[in-house]
């Protein structure tokens, strides 16, 4: 079994050192569109990374959004490829998401731009006639979904020997997503001598089982804890009876157009998602759109860029989008959902406060939702703090469906916890 070492082997001590870019050894190209980025000073995991990557060290980096962790492998993956080279690509970069993949080409663009550098994004839900003549016509670094990458090597448009550079990035959602086999495919077509970097928010075993299988001798290194929720989001939820008071409540927060500019509104399913778009439209609460795996490419596509772009105020999403998307200054995530993934807690709350801007996270819980509130604070170790109700917000009462389910939810919960359990029916009839 392939070791896993402990990042020992840290470059610096973070706390004595005042680190800027320049400490980095980075190119004088890289610095002028690092200081264009607007980017003062190096976050801890590009601090921790770029030395290792540009040394060849294979890399597992543990690292939850918004802590700049595409800067942390974009930028030394950018140095050491420094200038177009041929038609074969050199670098390949692997994402689980067609959001993802394109938030990531979009990053490096940027920080390539003052190099020649072609970079090019393949993903899926579109043709990938115009991917494959953009491929003919040169690249240097490929960033891509597995599917789409392999769907185009096995048209013999890709030549691979010349990859020395492969990473897995959101390696936890990737083999969430089932790429488990793509991944493998990748790895018995790409040369065997190549540097190995890993990217992950969470560290599970079988991301751990994926490091073991396919990195030699990696250096781990981990920047904020992954079960710590980033520390510029103030958190904050409401205990509120049924769906309807969701709704309410929702409606009555959003008046404060001023405060709540810029709001990222998570629920659990498509439907949900869709319901809570087609009430804001309905009582005009502001710009608005919606955004999950039922929707067209393009759709979510340009739905992000609208909402990056200032010209949406709110945007309804389930999970598809709560990890890896940059948008600056999202003041507000509202989860009208519990997740049901606890991670995915983290991953959500993460769209805001990030940059070191500060940001707020405000959870609407159900009785159903109790339980997974309890889950999400354990993983966290700290207490999320809980409000009352504002007196304007009118409390409907739970019809008898809801109140059902919810009850059936509780019932299911507590025989996980206790097997002997036998639900609430014979809980009364004991008593």
């Amino acid at each position: 079994m392939r070791s896993l070492r402990e990042n020992a082997l840290n470059p610096f001590d973070l706390e004595a050192a005042n680190y800027s870019w320049e400490n980095l050894k980075l190119n004088p190209q890289l610095l002028k569109a690092v200081a264009e980025a607007g980017f003062q000073s190096p976050t801890e995991i590009q601090q921790k990374v770029i030395p290792l990557v540009l040394g060849g060290q294979a890399v597992i980096g543990i690292a939850q959004t918004g802590t700049g962790k595409t800067a942390a492998y974009v930028l030394p993956i950018l140095k050491k490829i420094n200038f177009a080279q041929g038609k074969e690509p050199r670098a390949l970069v692997l994402a689980p998401t067609k959001e993802l993949v394109v938030q990531i080409a979009e990053h490096a663009k940027a920080l390539a731009k003052f190099t020649d550098l072609r970079i090019v994004s393949l993903y899926g839900g579109v043709g990938p006639k115009t991917q494959i003549e953009t491929l003919q016509a040169g690249v240097d670094i490929i960033i891509a979904t597995p599917g789409r990458f392999m769907e185009i090597y096995f048209r013999n448009e890709i030549t691979v020997k010349q990859i020395k550079i492969l990473v897995l990035d959101e390696a936890d959602r990737m083999l969430d997503m089932g790429f488990m086999h793509q991944l493998r495919k990748i790895f018995e077509v790409i040369p065997s001598k190549h540097q190995n970097l890993l990217f992950s928010a969470t560290f599970p075993a079988k991301v751990e089982k994926l490091a073991e299988e396919f990195l030699e001798f990696p250096v781990k290194v981990e920047a904020t804890p992954l079960t710590m929720a980033a520390q510029q989001v103030e958190q904050e939820l409401f205990h509120v009876p049924n769906l309807k008071t969701k709704i309410h409540l929702l409606e009555y927060i959003l008046k404060d157009q001023e405060a709540f500019h810029r709001v990222m509104i998570f629920t659990r399913t498509k439907d949900s998602a869709n319901n809570v778009f087609k009430f804001i439209e309905r009582k005009r609460i502001g710009s608005a759109r919606v955004i999950h795996s039922n929707k067209g490419q393009n759709s979510r596509i340009n739905a992000m860029n609208e909402f990056k772009e200032g010209g949406l105020r709110l945007l309804v999403s389930t999970d598809v989008v709560s990890r890896g998307i940059d948008v600056a200054k999202v003041s507000h995530v509202i989860n009208f959902d519990v997740p049901m993934h606890y991670e995915d807690y983290i991953h959500r709350i993460g769209r805001t406060g990030r940059a070191f801007q500060t940001g707020k996270a405000i959870t609407f819980v159900t009785d159903a939702e109790r339980y997974h509130v309890n889950k999400i604070e354990e993983l966290m170790k700290e207490k999320i703090k809980v409000r009352k109700l504002p007196d304007p917000v009118i409390v409907e009462p739970t019809p008898l469906d809801e109140a059902q389910k919810i009850a059936k939810e509780i019932d299911r919960q507590k025989r996980y916890e206790d097997p002997e359990f036998r639900g609430a029916f014979h809980e009364r009839k004991r008593k």
